[in-house]
């Protein structure tokens, strides 16, 4: 039953969000912080799957938080969850960069939250439509890869490695990916965490951005998750 921390300095909006958690059998909110520092603290104690972040002011000291949360150094760390107000991209740059799981608006009906936080702590990334577009669209105006970093970092993956990281950039779920490189999920969940400590991302978003930038998937062939080269 994936565990939930509730973060949002608002004690009543704090309630809100527990009673909707409270009310599905398979979500189990395990505390809440009204801040970023007890956020840290409480996370650090309790471990929850997913933190459940609602900013409702974005700034330096949200992005600090979820840099700190993300930095967890083994698979199971917290997953992070943001809900935001609409606003400047480069806030939402910044919080992908920190290490966040998933971004979603604050008005996200309840319903979809809560798919979004069983997606998040089965280990996906949950971005709306319209961010993943802008997303895929600036790596694609970047000029063409003019620097060894990235391949050399792509060449530190296995061929299995490559399979996957190529299936998470194209969307695919965990179970998604097992299915189709008959694996069992946990094995596609060990094969992630390894990616990610080689190409030096913190989450998924940040693999795909990787994935994109050194020339492994291309984008708008999203539906067969070959890498190139491989």
């Amino acid at each position: 039953m994936p565990t939930v921390l509730v973060v949002n300095d608002q004690k009543l909006q704090r309630l809100g969000y527990r009673l909707l958690l409270d009310s599905e059998p398979d979500l189990n909110a395990v505390g809440e912080a009204a801040g970023g520092a007890e956020a840290i603290r409480m996370t650090a104690a309790l471990r929850p799957d997913v933190v459940l972040m609602h900013i409702l002011e974005p700034s330096t000291e949200s992005i600090d938080t979820v840099r700190s949360i993300a930095r967890g150094d083994s698979p199971s760390r917290s997953r992070v969850l943001l809900l935001a107000p609409a606003g400047p991209d480069g806030y939402t740059w910044a919080a992908l960069a920190a290490g966040a799981d998933a971004l979603l608006p604050e008005n996200t009906a309840p319903h979809e939250l809560t798919a979004a936080i069983r997606a998040v702590a089965a280990g996906g990334a949950v971005i709306p439509p319209d961010l993943t577009c802008r997303l895929i669209d600036t790596i694609r105006r970047r000029p063409s890869v003019s620097t060894t970093l990235p391949t050399e970092r792509l060449g530190a993956l296995t061929e299995r490695e490559r399979q996957v990281l190529a299936a998470v950039a194209s969307g695919w779920s965990t179970t998604e990916i097992a299915e189709h490189l008959s694996i069992a999920p946990t094995t596609v969940k060990s094969h992630v965490y390894r990616v990610l400590t080689k190409i030096g991302a913190r989450s998924r978003v940040q693999a795909v951005a990787f994935a994109y930038e050194s020339g492994l998937t291309v984008p708008h062939t999203t539906h067969s998750p070959q890498p190139r080269g491989s």
